[in-house]
């Protein structure tokens, strides 16, 4: 395995770039994201090559991920959501390329180095809404919450991104970032990434904690959706990549002899044993939850479990 390139955080930007243009270039694409090549670069490239043999999961997580989110995003503002606030926006490009109003706010926040090479790469280029961007350590915890509160106030109805954000957070810094949200009225839902302690074991064993040392995952509950129900958070939809990948018909790119052992461990597990197979990981339509929903936290995990078998919608 090469030397990992991903010296902070902000790096791995580019290999979610670069996998969305290599994504972009298969005739049977998921999405079509012109401008992933520009801002991925030779940087995205490299990373993606210095990742361990096991790490090719990375990419179609990356596209299935994609996909959901833009789902999201979609319904959302069918439900009349004016503000779309991507924070750790990184080298997104959906303000240019999904069709959106021109009455759209979208704001993208990331730190200044990021927000600079973006605006750089994507000079000549017209969103098809109305894009800001602004710079902000998100970890600076006053200048943060001045700009919530001056969006807040500006918007009716906002929908706050994270994607691949809360990995790399603390559970405290989580914990601050959730409660700023949810002092909001106008916040109405809340886009966040979703692991399962498995997933998070099946990182360490494949290498990529190693690969990715200079931007580890932090973020490990030991109850996910108990922790987000006691910063005032409930789900409102649940998309796991495993059962979203059976919709689009895009099944990860395991070698033959990993998927006959998987077929064979299904065949024989139990029912919740099956599930759990397909919900390793996902992301999470978060929504305000009542002050009678926060205090229900107890086994909340095994709660969301079933009612995601109540109201799963595909297969």
């Amino acid at each position: 395995m090469n030397e990992s390139v991903i010296n902070q955080v902000s790096d791995t930007a580019f290999m979610a770039a670069a996998y969305r243009a290599m994504e972009t270039d298969r005739p049977n694409s998921m999405f079509h994201d012109p401008l992933a090549a520009k801002l991925a670069g030779e940087q995205g490239r490299r990373i993606i090559s210095s990742l361990p043999k096991q790490a090719f999961i990375g990419g179609w997580t990356v596209v299935i991920r994609t996909r959901i989110i833009d789902d999201f995003i979609r319904a959302a503002i069918a439900d009349g959501v004016d503000t779309i606030l991507n924070l750790g926006a990184g080298l997104d490009t959906r303000p240019y390329r999904m069709e959106l109003s021109k009455s759209l706010r979208w704001i993208e926040v990331d730190y200044p180095h990021v927000i600079d090479l973006k605006e750089v790469r994507l000079s000549g280029e017209t969103p098809r809404c109305r894009l800001e961007r602004v710079r902000l350590d998100l970890a600076d915890v006053d200048a943060r919450r001045t700009f919530l509160n001056k969006v807040a106030t500006q918007s009716k109805k906002v929908l706050v991104l994270t994607e691949a954000v809360t990995p790399y957070l603390s559970v405290d810094a989580a914990a601050s970032l959730g409660g700023d949200l949810r002092s909001h009225e106008s916040i109405r839902y809340w886009v966040a990434d979703y692991f399962s302690p498995a997933s998070y074991e099946y990182r360490r064993r494949s290498g990529m904690s190693q690969a990715m040392k200079n931007a580890p995952f932090l973020f490990e509950p030991k109850d996910y959706f108990g922790f987000f129900a006691q910063i005032g958070w409930k789900p409102k939809e649940t998309r796991y990549f495993a059962i979203e990948a059976e919709r689009l018909r895009r099944p990860a790119p395991f070698p033959l002899t990993i998927r006959v052992v998987m077929r064979i461990m299904e065949i024989f597990a139990s029912p919740q044993r099956r599930r759990e197979m397909k919900r390793y990981a996902g992301f999470v339509l978060f929504e305000p939850a009542k002050p009678e929903e926060r205090a229900a936290t107890k086994n909340s995990d095994a709660q969301q479990e079933h009612a995601a078998d109540a109201k799963d919608r595909r297969g």
